[in-house]
């Protein structure tokens, strides 16, 4: 519920505050006074647009801010999703707009974006003004009036339909991107196949061709290797034939150690170099037993070193195709059979979209079916409500029809069961939903953009308004014009209604009706200063007398009237049989009586 309402620069009104409560609230005033100035800041508050053109003259910029009550979980959570809090239990709402047209909106006292002000608002608050009147004509709000009528019957269809909806749209889109690329990861799986051929027909071993370099080193070079061995084998411990029995290296450090021997008892500091020398001979004989062994082991094979050549060439091959090292060429491999799997799989996969496609499809077209099933049966409810209402409202012989009508789908719609043509399909059903007037018997039912004039329109809206409001209640509605075109019992009608409506939700109403206003809880009267700007105190809230007064000028445009007087008062009786915490006059209590 909106509880409080500031205004400043915006049309003509200068500085404005509207204190509201619950029940109906009905803002009236003269023509240009600025009564309408109060839905359009209800609609910068809600997230509207913002027009510079609505700032008023010599003001930098239009200020409004609104005060709410709300106890919707949901609410508050957006709230504090967005950074906001609350202010003693109430959410705080700004809107500034610029006289350049830049605009600011405040969310619990956190700047957010003005879609986050207009979420918020569409579940606190519902505006009706004569544009609303023409967004009732479009097919889709008259299909989501439909279904707030319905409520949970088929929210409940259109949540399952949704969910076999959107997995339909990922897996056609799956489908139709492999089908798109299915030549070129076609080609694509001819070379990796191609790659791992090569690779699995050489077949590298991890660390292969370093243990390869080294091995054609040695085979490339075995003849001068084994002689390096033999020689330093020889130098080491040589026959005597060769080079004297007292030529080699091992006799010279044997003699080393026997002269030290000798002498090692006159001197200890000869301890140290005789351990030494005794090392070092025993490590020469190590080292002349291995060079022994390898020189023998060292063998020129010439048929081995181009076996090793050719692994080599091989192994070279691959590493410039698929990588520096043979380490890369097997992590090349890896990769390349993962991809493999998966661009190879691609026709199975196509296939198994496919299936899933026409299993979808038929789900599809099980619970549209059922959707449609619960929409007419809503629909034929919600009609006759309607009906009901508009009768009450002067239009005895009018009638409300909801039409369901399926438009075609060509190759790519949906095949209900039973029916041999597709029908087109989208987020919402099959449904293209319109709501029809037949304003008298005998005359054809008309959709309402062509069979309602806009007095009609205006009361078809409010009866639709009414009968929602009965099922699916918004906290707040908001009214303007919404008696544009009607008069006399008519008038009075659509005061009995929103008063009606009000019981279950606030209701603020703009109107020039005095059949209208008279059913206000509470009537707030919108007056220039003799500047032609509204201030601070230009919006009064008027009872007893005053109201009368008020009444009196919506009358008959002369507020000393005693005619108009006594009509005004007569009004307030009459509308006083509606609000059962109204005073009661002599007049209501006969009326009461009579009913």
């Amino acid at each position: 519920m909106i509880e409080e309402l500031r205004i400043r620069g915006l049309g003509v009104i200068d500085e404005a505050a509207v204190d509201l409560g619950p029940g109906l609230t009905c803002v009236t005033g003269e023509t240009g006074a600025g009564k309408t100035m109060v839905v359009t800041s209800l609609a910068l508050l809600l997230g509207g647009r913002a027009d510079a053109g609505a700032v008023r003259t010599g003001s930098a910029q239009a200020e409004v801010e609104g005060r709410v009550a709300t106890v919707d979980p949901e609410v508050w959570a957006r709230v504090e999703d967005a950074g906001g809090a609350t202010d003693d239990g109430a959410l705080v709402l700004a809107r500034t707009v610029g006289s350049a047209g830049r605009s600011r909106a405040v969310l619990g006292g956190r700047t957010v974006p003005a879609a986050v002000l207009a979420e918020v608002g569409a579940s606190l608050v519902t505006v009706h003004g004569q544009n609303d009147q023409q967004r009732l004509l479009r097919p889709a709000q008259q299909r989501h009036a439909l279904d707030r009528y319905a409520g949970a019957p088929v929210a409940d269809l259109l949540e399952a339909y949704r969910t076999a909806y959107e997995r339909l749209r990922v897996v056609e889109a799956e489908e139709a991107e492999i089908a798109a690329h299915l030549r070129e990861r076609a080609q694509e799986a001819d070379l990796l196949r191609f790659g791992l051929g090569e690779i699995e027909t050489v077949s590298p071993q991890p660390g292969e061709d370093e243990a390869l370099a080294v091995e054609a080193a040695r085979l490339g070079h075995a003849e001068s290797l084994r002689e390096a061995a033999t020689g330093a084998h020889a130098l080491l411990r040589s026959d005597a034939d060769a080079l004297g029995s007292d030529s080699d290296a091992l006799t010279s450090l044997a003699r080393a150690v026997d002269l030290l021997e000798r002498v090692r008892d006159h001197d200890p500091d000869l301890a140290g170099p005789l351990a030494r020398l005794r090392d070092a001979s025993a490590l020469a004989e190590d080292v002349a037993a291995e060079l022994a062994t390898y020189a023998a082991s060292v063998d020129a094979d010439p048929a081995r070193l181009a076996e090793v050549q050719q692994r080599l060439a091989d192994l070279g091959g691959l590493r410039r195709k698929y990588g520096d090292t043979v380490a890369e060429v097997l992590a090349w491999a890896e990769r390349a059979r993962d991809r493999l799997g998966a661009v190879g799989g691609d026709d199975e996969r196509l296939s198994a979209l496919q299936a899933e496609s026409v299993a979808l499809r038929a789900t599809l077209a099980a619970r549209a079916t059922e959707l449609s099933a619960a929409r007419a049966a809503a629909g034929e409810r919600f009609a006759a409500e309607v009906s009901a209402e508009l009768a009450a409202l002067a239009m005895p012989q009018a009638r409300l029809e909801v039409a369901l009508r399926h438009a075609a789908g060509g190759p790519d719609g949906l095949v209900l069961p039973g029916e041999a043509d597709p029908v087109a399909f989208g987020p919402h059903g099959v449904d293209e939903v319109e709501l029809l007037l037949v304003p008298h018997p005998g005359a054809p039912a008309r959709p309402l953009a062509r069979g309602a004039s806009g007095g009609e329109l205006s009361r078809v809206m409010l009866a639709v308004e009414v009968v929602l409001g009965a099922t699916d209640p918004v906290p707040t509605f908001v009214f303007d014009e919404v008696d544009a075109g009607v008069g006399g019992r008519a008038a009075v009608e659509v005061g009995r209604r929103l008063a009606r409506l009000s019981r279950s939700a606030q209701v603020l109403v703009v109107t020039h009706l005095p059949q209208v206003a008279a059913f206000a809880d509470r009537h707030l009267v919108v007056r220039k200063d003799d500047a032609g700007a509204v201030t601070a105190a230009s919006v009064v809230a008027v009872d007893g007398e005053d109201r009368v007064r008020e009444l009196s000028r919506m009358l008959a445009g002369q507020e000393d009237s005693e005619t108009a007087a006594a009509h005004a008062a007569e009004l307030l009786d009459l509308a006083a049989v509606e609000r059962p915490d109204a005073p009661v006059t002599a007049g209501a209590r006969r009326r009461k009586g009579r009913r």
